[in-house]
């Protein structure tokens, strides 16, 4: 309907070395300085005096290159030194850092493999820094996903892991929209369970509890960050998230399973199709479509559910897959709704899905993909010049709308 499927751096100062020519020179200056106060000889036995001691000032200004160059020596090569010592790299940040940076570790990693991925990564200034705090502070690394912040002090840092050290957990997060097939790598991703363990309890919807109509767990896994104890059986997970889902519904009043599936599903075209400003008015609109109107002939018309069918997540659909009669999903030629939800919705399409918003409209489209600003129409001919918006938005934005 819509033309749109919306749904982890200071050098210390150096002594400077006093010009080396000059106490020669003064030196030199004093000797024939003093000289004045003998009888001085006749000029030419006083040309003779000065032509004897230029080997004298000839000597002192080389001593003076030479203490130049020895000082200049031992400077380069303290800086050498200081460089390949790393002396002159920080080696912590004061903290507390800002932003945040994923990072996920895997099962054996080393302690000096993570220190030298936080260092590229920003979080520490130096890995052999962390390496120390995390050895002080008594953590061990424990696999799991974890977030830290941009330039933490090492310290810091180590209590990311001190604190999952005592507090060992699975934890991933779930967002709204995502399919169930993109929840279940998520989760066997955090627990390390097998994926096909995980699809096996996915096609036995009833050991759930949940209504016939259910063919998987599809709409039923909670969107939102979850935590449970390492080892803890995949099936418990996932029945706590339906829980939380089928709670939800109840807080929404819904409490029928059967009529829960059927909000599910239209909460995760709600979810797909509009801006969560226009949940209400989206929900509203499939209604009306889907009750006897001179209009629509009960079609939805929905892309995100012709998309959903397909295994795809394009916003542009041809006229073929449009009139593709082999997708179940595609409510462009099967008339009502899909055969069950198409993603996990979060919590305030559920809402509206319960309780849609009373209006006349029978279209919507999304005519800006980066704000999700969404425009609704009664008729079909108010709907066409909101589509030619849309299409004035792709063209000045290429490569969005494909």
């Amino acid at each position: 309907m819509n033309h749109r499927s919306v749904d982890r751096v200071i050098v210390g100062p150096h002594d400077r070395p006093a010009a080396a020519g000059t106490p020669v020179e003064e030196g030199l200056d004093g000797i024939l300085s003093g000289a004045s106060t003998v009888q001085k000889p006749p000029a030419s036995a006083r040309r003779r005096l000065l032509g004897r001691h230029r080997p004298l000032r000839t000597a002192g200004v080389a001593l003076g290159v030479v203490v130049v160059l020895a000082v200049a020596a031992s400077v380069l090569v303290a800086l050498v030194l200081r460089s390949a010592l790393k002396m002159d790299r920080v080696t912590d940040y004061p903290g507390p850092g800002t932003g945040e940076v994923h990072v996920s570790v895997q099962k054996g990693t080393a302690a000096v493999s993570l220190a030298q991925e936080l260092q590229k990564d920003g979080v520490v200034a130096d890995a052999d820094t962390f390496i120390r705090a995390l050895a002080q502070a008594g953590g061990t690394v424990t696999p799991g996903d974890f977030t830290f912040k941009k330039e933490m002090k090492a310290s810091d840092a180590a209590q990311v892991l001190v604190s999952a050290s005592n507090d060992k957990v699975i934890y991933f997060a779930l967002s709204a929209g995502m399919r169930v097939s993109e929840s279940l790598d998520a989760i066997a991703k955090a627990s390390s369970t097998d994926r096909r363990d995980l699809d096996a309890l996915n096609s036995k919807p009833g050991d759930f509890g949940l209504p016939a109509q259910a063919k998987t767990l599809e709409g039923y896994l909670a969107p939102g960050e979850h935590k449970f104890p390492l080892g803890t059986p995949a099936k418990d997970i996932l029945a706590k998230l339906v829980a939380t889902t089928v709670d939800q519904l109840k807080q929404d009043g819904i409490t029928d399973p059967a009529q829960q599936y059927r909000v599910l599903t239209v909460a995760s075209i709600v979810q797909a199709e509009g801006g969560r400003a226009d949940y209400g008015n989206v929900a509203g609109a499939i209604e009306n479509r889907l009750k006897p109107n001179d209009q629509t002939g009960g079609l939805l018309q929905s892309d995100a559910t012709v998309t959903y069918g397909l295994g795809t997540r394009t916003v542009q659909l041809t006229d073929s897959q449009k009139q593709d009669a082999n997708n179940p999903y595609n409510t462009y030629v099967h008339p009502g709704l899909p055969p069950g939800p198409i993603g996990s919705p979060g919590p305030q399409a559920v809402a509206a899905a319960a309780h849609p918003t009373a209006n006349d409209y029978l279209y919507w489209v999304t005519v800006n993909l980066d704000t999700g600003e969404t425009k609704f129409a009664k008729t079909y001919a108010e709907h066409q010049a909101n589509v030619a918006q849309y299409e004035q938005w792709c063209s000045a934005n290429p490569g969005k709308c494909s």
